[in-house]
């Protein structure tokens, strides 16, 4: 039996539907019993109820043979790190009181980093929690900059005919599918073997600039001549809490972008087959 948290999202979605293809079989966490509905009709065990709840999570828990770990975003939150501690702490107890073997957590490029790194120091304290569980095997995947963050901006392009971000244009870097990380998570989780602690990166099919990035998608939406502007951090802060998100989750939404730009944000395994994965932008 292997869970999967955040099973009615990208990733978790992904993997959990390729595991029982498979025939593993999987217990599916979400919020929402709608959501998980599809995954029920594939026969995963769909268990209701709240990430941050240890409770919970120790029955759903339960007999596993591994556990699919991961935050789910709460981009409303007033405290962005509090609540990726909150969530880590519970899946952390949970794992320690059902006796679960292993665990393959979702963190990110730059979790090697407590600070300067935006939201992807509260998954290095994920990560640091979950060994700090005895004896725990434990396999953190760190996936690039997501392709499908991208969608994010067609509001953008609607409203102003233009892309953009705080990313610097021209400095290529590392972008993934989410369903290639959920494929990742699927062949070591069909049966895990792994021992001891470890990260693994996953770095997509190549680096890409920003401005290709919006070349590639101009020409997918038919304008070829959709420019991309660099926004200053400020304006992408107060542009991103307009949107909905908390003044927190913004501000660290724009440390993230600086890590990009300052290099402090990036993978240090490197480009080898085992961290480059199929899907390309243009896909």
């Amino acid at each position: 039996m292997v869970v999967v948290t955040g099973a009615t999202g990208h990733v978790g979605g992904t993997l959990a539907r390729r595991l029982r293809a498979r025939g593993v079989p999987v217990r599916a966490i979400g919020r929402s019993a709608d959501r998980l509905a599809e995954l029920a009709r594939q026969g995963a065990e769909p268990h209701v109820g709240s990430i941050d709840d240890a409770a919970f999570l120790t029955k759903a828990f339960s007999g596993a043979t591994a556990v699919f770990a991961m935050v789910p975003p709460d981009y409303g939150t007033p405290d962005h790190r509090a609540y990726q501690r909150r969530v880590g702490d519970a899946i952390a107890t949970a794992v320690q009181g059902a006796g679960v073997p292993r665990v393959v957590s979702l963190s990110s490029v730059g979790a090697e980093r407590d600070s300067g790194n935006g939201p992807i120091a509260g998954l290095h304290d994920l990560e640091q929690r979950l060994e700090a569980v005895p004896g725990l095997h434990a396999l953190h995947l760190r996936p690039a900059y997501f392709m499908e963050n991208h969608l994010h901006g067609i509001g953008l392009i609607k409203a102003r005919g233009i892309y953009g971000t705080p990313i610097k244009a021209d400095s290529p870097f590392a972008m993934i599918a989410t369903r290639d990380i959920g494929a990742a998570a699927a062949e070591v989780l069909a049966a895990p073997s792994f021992t001891g602690r470890s990260f693994r990166e996953l770095l997509g099919p190549r680096d890409y600039s920003m401005r290709e990035t919006t070349r590639i998608l101009g020409q997918a939406i038919g304008r070829p001549d959709l420019a991309y502007v660099e926004f200053p951090y400020e304006d992408a802060r107060q542009a991103l809490v307009q949107t909905g998100l908390s003044a927190d989750v913004a501000r660290l939404f724009v440390e993230m972008y600086d890590g990009f730009n300052n290099g402090s944000v990036r993978p240090v395994q490197g480009r080898r087959p085992e961290t480059t994965t199929p899907t390309t932008l243009e896909q």
